[in-house]
């Protein structure tokens, strides 16, 4: 059994779900999820994949945590996430990111493991692209302004334009980290991408629409998309797998969505700065080159 630790956002949950995914399959073992980390959670949606995805993934039970582990999560978690920046596989079962960067020592770990990490990359789980993207597919059903948005993406060029401040403009922790996408970058980005295509339209996603309206001009029609929110907001995500062209944020959020835009001849731009704190990761170059697929652009 794999058991996969779930924490943060739909984004990372989804890069989360991933590799404990690839690795069940390589070793043709059964992933559960540890969910334990949303007991109480108070940022973003809390845990999302089960309600947006028809992931088959169940949930880890005590008897499966006691099973792998050895110990019930709740009297030990804390120590593992203290120790995320320590690899081991120990004789529990614990696999912990090391760093990171791309760790294929991940593929080692035991038939009967618990995987600690954010684990950042494609790479852990290319050789099941196919088997990833089916298990995204978006299981609520599109309807009201969504289904007719949906339409007017499908019949234009169409370019999604993701802007994600929230936290990483209010929390000055997190703003010292993580930092903010320039307004540089995005007239850079939609100057890149509009003169390689013609007659673009532009839709704009982001967790604060009115400074993105106020903020952002773009000479191109331009649509600001600013009615899913709460529990609905991972419709945005949907949407932005819908265009024809992406151009992200710094956020695992609309990198899922720009990864599963099924377009083979789809442009992507990702900003150079994922990071504000370059000093947060041993090697940033590398780091970069893990996250951002080799067929995207950065800026």
């Amino acid at each position: 059994m794999i058991i996969s630790h779930l924490l943060g956002g739909l984004g990372n949950q989804m890069f989360q779900y991933s590799a404990g995914r690839a690795l069940s399959l390589s070793h043709r073992e059964q992933l559960k999820l540890d969910v334990s980390a949303y007991s109480g959670y108070r940022l973003h949606q809390g845990f999302e994949l089960h309600r947006v995805f028809d992931c088959p993934a169940g949930i880890a039970t005590g008897s499966d945590m006691r099973k792998v582990l050895g110990w019930r999560p709740a009297n030990r978690l804390r120590k593992i996430l203290s120790r995320a920046g320590l690899a081991k596989s120990g004789r529990d079962g614990r696999v912990v990111e090391p760093h990171p960067q791309y760790w294929p020592g991940l593929k080692d770990a035991p038939d009967n493991c618990y995987i600690v990490g954010y684990w950042l990359s494609e790479k852990y789980f290319a050789d099941v692209a196919d088997v990833i993207r089916g298990d995204f597919t978006f299981k609520p059903p599109m309807s009201g302004q969504n289904a007719g948005l949906a339409d007017k993406i499908v019949g234009s060029t169409s370019v999604s334009l993701h802007i994600r401040r929230g936290d990483y403009a209010t929390n000055p922790e997190t703003n010292a980290a993580h930092g903010l996408c320039s307004l540089d970058y995005y007239r850079s980005a939609v100057r890149y991408v509009s003169e390689k295509i013609e007659r673009p339209v532009f839709l704009v996603f982001s967790d604060d629409i009115e400074w993105s309206r106020r903020s952002l001009a773009i000479e191109f029609p331009c649509q600001f998309i600013d009615h899913n929110n709460g529990a609905e907001s991972f419709n945005d995500m949907r949407l932005m797998s819908l265009c024809k062209h992406n151009i992200i944020a710094n956020s695992t959020f609309s990198w899922w969505g720009a990864w599963l835009n099924p377009n083979p001849e789809k442009i992507v731009v990702a900003p150079r700065a994922w990071l504000a704190d370059k000093s947060l990761v041993p090697d940033y170059d590398q780091f970069m080159k893990d996250l951002i697929p080799s067929t995207w652009t950065l800026l």
